[in-house]
């Protein structure tokens, strides 16, 4: 069902990219001094970062005054504001272009990335053996969408989002897509500029003609089709009426019924706020409607904000185009449901409720009774993270940590089976389906290059669909990975990955990069990119800290990283960096941080609570002034993971986990690189454009701060690898530059 696409976007603001993952994801070529930077001369680099004036603003929240010196850089459209930004930008792009050895570091990167004959993602199955997939070859920017019946059949181009007009200066990226359920029409979402909003096109897959339904206001997901392939249903957003505050713009999302054909301002709305009596949706909630063929009902799922507990409704599918859809709820929040698969009329749900690591339970569709739902899979001890339905059986992925498994149970067993892997690492399931026997899954390590299997239940065995190719990187001998337990500042031990070249020395001479992120239950897992050795090659440690917050060991592990317990997830983070220096794998004056999106209060904390841990940190599309964040039009769904103003534990959670205003005057601060993206739905740029003012005027150590804006992109969602290679050219020669690496020195 493409429900869970929708769902699992609709989670957190940001799905981190661990390695180099955003390169699979598209976008657009650099826009190295504005928007229209690529078709002109660049202007000279100014001298200085422009100063930003101080003008405070007082609020006061349950008697406490929070006073905020830069709230007017929050106002994009202000002239002097984006004057502001600009000047940052021109200025950092000059410092960073000055590191002599950058242009080496991103020729040496681009070798790598160019290694790898194809970048495929995103792969689907449907009955006839026939395969899409989205593959963006070495000279390409943005992937594509591509078709072919059986494994060895010849490929066919169905999308090129370039095809698409594109703003001036920026590009279109395929943000999600869905195949009919017969395989001959195929839904695609296209969003341009890294906005991740956009429309969706509908493709004949025999023939590639574009069909005249055309949707726009699309973000989550793209189309749930209907058994007949001839009607889908699709989330929209609304549209804001003149004046409207653009914190509405992601709220009352609706689910509507489009038939083939049809006009689509006549498209019925079918699942969201106000419709039924029989269902309740608030303002912040994300609706989506899909069904499943066999068992002939539809199911309404609702997304609470970034809540990962759903509930979910169903109600016959021909009754979707009627009026008084007769919507009968199935679980709710309380049930601690976060997936659920179907088989006919058994109806497979996925919860934590009395399981902190998930259980499976199993009750009927058409009569559903959560309460008295069977056990079919008791928690154990790795963490069920996913499950799908084949013909044969259900699937399901499960990890220890950061160690995959996946798990086999035919219907009517009374014991899944565990299937035998490969090598150790990540495991994921990329698709089946219920008239399908099997199942597709992508395996990929630290160390080794992302493999997709097909796992056939009649021989018991997974065999290499070869449909991603491997490059001559992909498995690099001279490289480990390391999987340890670090006790925290309480004694709860936490995981940590250490990726490095296998001889490596531990003097504390080691160049080392730590990321963490800690947030929405989103675990970490291993993923290799062969660009990464860019960075391994010159010595360099790579290593994730897996804090509370995430979902590496389960809800407990996300629910101790989480408003009240949200301290847990940077001073896990500070006990992580300080093992690495300890056990000299590098030394404070060898060593940064780094935090992505909601990995920027990780990040934030760690560097305002213990400055003196690391020479450099990088902030990259982060959350810095956590207090403000409702007040952005992403803000109101992430109330549930971080709280809100609106009552006094809010305030105080948010209050703790805000880096911009825990910055002290005369601070010696390690050297920072933020990053923003201009057109960023989840971040908004002003988060990490106010943490930079007030680093710029705070720190007494010399180091600089910078800001680098893409105003070509986004999140990062949608980032051509052009566009990240770019970047990490600049972080990781601005890290090697702040080490005293030899020739990286200006």
């Amino acid at each position: 069902m493409n429900i869970r696409n929708g769902l699992l976007r609709s989670r957190g603001y940001a799905l981190v990219f661990p390695l180099l993952a955003a390169s699979f994801l598209i976008s657009a070529a650099i826009a190295q001094n504005g928007p229209s930077s690529a078709a002109a001369t660049p202007a000279p680099s100014p001298t200085s970062a422009p100063l930003a004036p101080t003008r405070p603003v007082t609020d006061t929240y349950f008697g406490i005054t929070v006073t905020d010196p830069y709230r007017y850089i929050e106002n994009l459209q202000d002239p002097e504001v984006d004057a502001w930004f600009k000047g940052q930008d021109a200025y950092t792009r000059g410092v960073l272009a000055k590191i002599p050895g950058r242009d080496a570091l991103l020729a040496r990167m681009k070798e790598l990335d160019h290694s790898v004959p194809a970048r495929v993602q995103g792969i689907n199955r449907t009955p006839g053996d026939r395969y899409f997939y989205e593959k963006t070859m070495p000279s390409e920017i943005v992937a594509k969408l591509y078709v072919r019946d059986g494994l060895i059949g010849s490929e066919r181009l169905l999308l090129d989002p370039d095809k698409y007009p594109a703003p001036p200066g920026s590009h279109n990226a395929i943000a999600d897509y869905s195949p009919s359920w017969n395989g001959k029409l195929v839904g695609v979402s296209v969003a341009p500029g890294g906005s991740e909003v956009g429309s969706i096109h509908i493709i004949e897959v025999d023939t590639g003609k574009e069909l005249p339904d055309t949707i726009d206001r699309i973000r989550f997901g793209s189309v749930a089709w209907l058994p007949g392939d001839q009607a889908f249903t699709y989330n929209r957003l609304q549209k804001l009426a003149p004046g409207q505050p653009e914190t509405d713009f992601e709220q009352k999302s609706t689910v509507y019924l489009h038939v083939l054909g049809g006009q689509v301002d006549s498209d019925l709305a079918i699942f969201g706020i106000g419709l039924s009596p029989r269902t309740e949706i608030n303002p912040t909630d994300l609706p989506f409607v899909s069904s499943t063929i066999g068992a002939n009902w539809a199911f309404g799922v609702i997304a609470h904000g970034t809540r990962n507990e759903v509930t979910v409704y169903g109600a016959p599918v021909d009754t979707l185009g009627k009026p008084g859809i007769p919507w009968q709820k199935i679980c709710d929040v309380s049930d601690a449901v976060t997936n659920f698969a179907i088989h006919g009329d058994q109806l497979y749900l996925l919860t934590h409720r009395g399981a902190p690591h998930f259980k499976l339970i199993l009750t009927s569709v058409s009569h559903p009774d959560v309460a008295h739902a069977a056990t079919v899979i008791p928690e154990g001890d790795g963490v069920i993270k996913n499950i799908t339905a084949a013909e044969d059986a259900l699937y399901i992925q499960q990890t220890n940590a950061t160690v995959g498994s996946l798990l086999r149970l035919g219907y009517g067993d009374a014991k899944p089976e565990e299937i035998a892997l490969p090598f150790e690492g990540a495991v994921s399931i990329d698709t089946s389906d219920e008239r399908i026997p099997g199942v597709v899954v992508t395996m990929t390590s630290w160390a080794r290059a992302s493999r997709a299997y097909f796992y056939d239940p009649e021989s018991k065995s997974l065999a290499d669909t070869k449909l991603k190719p491997l490059g001559p990187f992909g498995d690099p001998e001279d490289v480990v990975s390391e999987e340890v337990m670090v006790p925290s500042w309480d004694g709860v031990l936490v995981p940590l990955s250490i990726v490095h070249k296998r001889d490596l020395k531990l003097d504390g001479s080691n160049p080392a990069l730590l990321q963490g992120y800690g947030g929405y239950g989103i675990s970490i897992d291993p993923e290799f990119d062969p660009v990464l050795l860019a960075w391994i090659e010159k010595g360099g440690i790579y290593a994730w800290a897996h804090p509370r917050g995430g979902g590496e060991l389960g809800e407990d592990w996300h629910q101790g990283g989480i408003k009240l317990t949200k301290p847990n997830t940077w001073r896990d983070f500070i006990a992580c960096a300080d093992y690495l220096v300890e056990k000299k794998y590098t030394s404070t004056a060898r060593f940064a941080g780094m935090g992505t999106s909601a990995g920027g209060i990780t990040i934030g904390r760690a560097i305002t609570e213990r400055p003196d841990l690391f020479s450099a940190a990088i902030i990259d599309v982060g959350v810095s002034n956590a207090q403000r964040f409702e007040f952005t039009p992403n803000g109101p769904p992430n109330e549930v993971e971080l709280g809100t103003v609106k009552n006094q534990w809010g305030f105080e959670d948010l209050y703790s986990m805000d880096a911009y205003l825990h910055v002290r005057d005369g601070e010696h601060y390690p050297a920072i690189l933020l990053t923003a993206g201009w057109n960023d739905p989840r971040v908004a740029p002003w988060q990490p454009g106010k943490m930079t003012a007030r680093l710029q005027a705070a720190t007494a150590s010399g180091k600089p701060v910078l800001l680098r804006v893409d105003y070509a992109g986004g999140h990062g969602f949608g980032s051509t690898k052009e566009q990240v290679e770019d970047r990490y050219a600049d972080i990781w020669s601005f890290l090697f530059w702040q080490f005293g690496e030899t020739g990286f020195q200006p």
